[in-house]
């Protein structure tokens, strides 16, 4: 892990490459889908229903990936689990991952409700980053996350209706 710079409070310009890993396990569905041959993919094939939502969703979840790839905590080390707080958050981001793989796999075998693609597909990501911005004391993680929950789902839901 690096530190550039401070950015402001206990918030760094940084590297953690742990960050990069956490992204991509996150995106294993979506690597897996070409080769899972489904009769229908609602998910994939949205009608797009408010470009402004579609672009400030970009914006949200592009820019969490980045600050939990390049906000450093002052205190932060490369991984550490060992405080209560820690444990808590970390524990809380694996169960929501698992969360989110259960939800894909319900999708994957053509269980493809409403709730499971809201509940499951939709909600986790950002709810995952925010458990990450817990864990790792990352601030503007946990903030962007949260406004990304929100815009992520209501862009989803009108998407699907």
């Amino acid at each position: 892990m690096v530190r550039w710079f401070r950015l402001f409070g206990n918030q760094y310009a940084g590297f953690w490459a742990l960050g990069l890993l956490l992204f991509a396990v996150q995106e294993i569905p979506y690597l897996l889908m070409p080769f899972i041959h489904l009769k229908t993919n609602p998910i994939m094939n949205m009608t797009e229903t408010s470009p402004v939502l579609d672009v400030c969703e970009k914006i949200l979840g592009s820019l969490c990936i980045v600050l939990m790839m390049f906000v450093i905590h002052r205190d932060a080390v490369f991984f550490s689990i060992a405080e209560g707080r820690e444990k808590l958050f970390f524990t809380l981001a694996a169960l929501i991952l698992l969360a989110n793989f259960a939800g894909w796999a319900l999708y994957f075998t053509g269980r493809q409700s409403l709730f499971v693609m809201m509940a499951f597909i939709v909600a986790m990501p950002p709810l995952y980053y925010m458990a990450i911005g817990l864990w790792r004391q990352n601030t503007p993680l946990v903030i962007t996350g949260a406004v990304f929950l929100a815009v992520h789902f209501l862009h989803v839901l009108g998407n699907l209706r």
